[in-house]
């Protein structure tokens, strides 16, 4: 699904950001990605969207080779990484159904399936009463999920959520984090969470992996606190 092998990224300055990065994320898995600020937790993001290409070594995506892929290709795999964002980009005159539908129009899905998915993806982030109301009538947390709604509208393979509780408050926090780990169990959908918030990591456990001075530090498995309350 998500393979990355003797990855090194290099910025035009010479700023070397990423060092020797091998990640493999199955089909289905949740993870944690972790790692304060210039670590090099964006650089690899920029990697995994092709925003960037590995200077050397390899990055695999839903069987896309990215270091291979040209600009015509780019498109299409991007339809298979749906992306949530901390700052949620949402269009502000558009209401909540035309903003996850959007998505889907402007990459030719038909009238009839939009009229069934977005209601649905809208159901699983328990936003339906809300499809007619505009992103100014919506709290932080709602706003995130409109956000994470429209990342499921394509179906795509893997969300990857990258810091999506900075702009909304500690408790609603982890209800944005449990309506993540819930698409994935549900709907087995691969997730990564790139974030700095420890505590929320500690809170769920799962994979983490932490990435430090451009390199993996750590990647295991830990219990969370909320499986012992």
């Amino acid at each position: 699904m998500i393979s990355m092998k003797d990855v090194c990224f290099d910025y035009d300055n010479g700023t070397r950001a990423l060092y020797n990065v091998n990640l493999n994320i199955e089909n289905g898995e949740f993870v944690f990605v972790v790692g304060q600020s210039g670590a090099g937790k964006s650089s690899m993001l920029k990697l995994l969207t092709r925003e960037n290409v590995a200077t050397t070594g390899e990055v695999i995506i839903n069987n896309y080779n990215l270091g291979n892929l040209n600009k015509k290709e780019i498109p299409y795999f991007r339809r298979t990484v749906g992306m949530v964002f901390q700052d949620f980009r949402l269009i502000p005159g558009m209401t909540v159904f035309d903003n996850v539908a959007f998505v889907l129009r402007v990459t030719n899905f038909s009238n009839k399936y939009i009229s069934t998915r977005v209601p649905y993806v809208l159901d699983l982030v328990n936003l339906s009463d809300s499809a007619n109301k505009y992103p100014s009538e919506l709290s932080g947390g709602e706003q995130q999920r409109v956000a994470i709604a429209r990342a499921l509208a394509g179906d795509p393979p893997i969300l990857i959520a990258d810091e999506p509780t900075g702009n909304i408050d500690p408790e609603l926090s982890l209800q944005i984090v449990e309506l993540l780990v819930d698409i994935n169990k549900y709907c087995g959908t691969t997730i990564v969470v790139v974030t700095h918030e420890h505590e929320i990591v500690r809170y769920f456990g799962g994979r983490v992996v932490s990435i430090e001075n451009g390199q993996i530090a750590f990647d295991e498995v830990i219990g969370g606190e909320h499986e012992h309350k």
